[in-house]
């Protein structure tokens, strides 16, 4: 496969069932994009299909999010194992989305050769994080499939098929933050139990990893609403402010409060309900989504809508 470009591997991935099979070749093909062993993004002539639905093995039994059952607290075996089922669901859809981004919008959006090395990276973070708690899963007794699970990530995955904004700003702003949200309570959690292997797993591993992910997507946000305009970009996907004085930077602090609405007007658009607080304000603005970006979305405790899970 010397002349293998990225999307065709990464539609390789999308196409094998087997979850473990799906970590171990999403990490062969990150490598071989990292190491220049794939040089090429995309073939511009090549028009190849992007599955609606990755290959899924229909071992794990599937049930609607309101009926699943309590995870509870951590403080039981039975409770330790459905948490961990549970992240290792969630993993395994973070790398049929961290592949599915690079198949389905790469070419279509023209995205510069820096995006797919970003998501190429999560795809690999998130197939080490599926792998790892999976093996910490069956050290506890259980295993992959032994429990029901739901699969809201890839209903959202469906929602913003044809809008990669809005890709960016559920899938890889709202549920990545979500995660950051959650993860120091389950951690906590954990270590209450008496399971420091998993709550030391999490936070070594798992956690700060998933900071950076949120931070790509953020960055690929900024980037595609700016990319019609004059702004020029840094390295990272954040403005940089032009030297003509307060005024240029007066007028791209509007520009980023434009693009701070636009980030609201889709979330209201494609995310049923507010965002639930509380929030890890710490993991958050070390990702770069300050409260500008989320606190208007919020959850109000005199509001009359219920919150949705993110």
């Amino acid at each position: 496969m010397a002349d293998e470009t990225l999307v065709e591997a990464a539609l390789r991935v999308l196409n094998t069932s087997d979850p473990f099979e799906k970590a171990e070749l999403g990490d062969k093909v990150a490598s071989r994009w990292l190491n220049g062993m794939i040089s090429r993004p995309y073939d511009p002539s090549s028009d190849l299909s992007v599955p609606d639905r990755p290959a899924r093995l229909s071992d794990v039994k599937l049930v609607s999010p309101s009926l699943m059952p309590k995870l509870g607290k951590a403080g039981s075996l039975q409770s330790r194992q459905a948490i961990v089922h549970s992240l290792v669901h969630t993993e395994s859809w973070a790398i049929d989305l961290s592949w599915d981004i690079i198949a389905r919008f790469g070419k279509q959006e023209e995205m510069p050769r820096e995006f797919f090395t970003d998501f190429v990276r999560v795809a690999q973070d998130e197939g080490r994080h599926f792998t790892l708690l999976a093996a910490r899963l069956k050290e506890l007794g259980s295993f992959y499939g032994a429990l029901p699970a739901h699969d809201g990530l890839w209903d959202s995955a469906i929602a913003t098929s044809r809008d990669l904004l809005a890709r960016l700003a559920i899938e890889h702003c709202v549920h990545e933050a979500r995660g950051l949200d959650v993860l120091p309570t389950t951690i906590s959690r954990f270590r209450n139990g008496g399971d420091n292997e998993t709550a030391d797993l999490l936070e070594k591993v798992v956690y700060p990893e998933e900071v950076t992910h949120c931070a790509a997507g953020l960055k690929w946000f900024k980037y595609l609403s700016q990319r019609s305009g004059k702004q020029t970009l840094d390295g990272d996907g954040l403005l940089l402010l032009h030297q003509d004085g307060a005024e240029d930077n007066a007028s791209l602090e509007m520009e980023n409060e434009e693009i701070i609405h636009k980030f609201h007007a889709i979330v209201r658009n494609y995310f049923r309900g507010p965002l639930k607080p509380p929030f890890n304000e710490v993991a958050r603005k070390a990702a770069g989504f300050g409260p500008r970006w989320y606190e208007p979305l919020a959850f109000k405790p005199n509001s009359t809508l219920n919150p949705e899970c993110e």
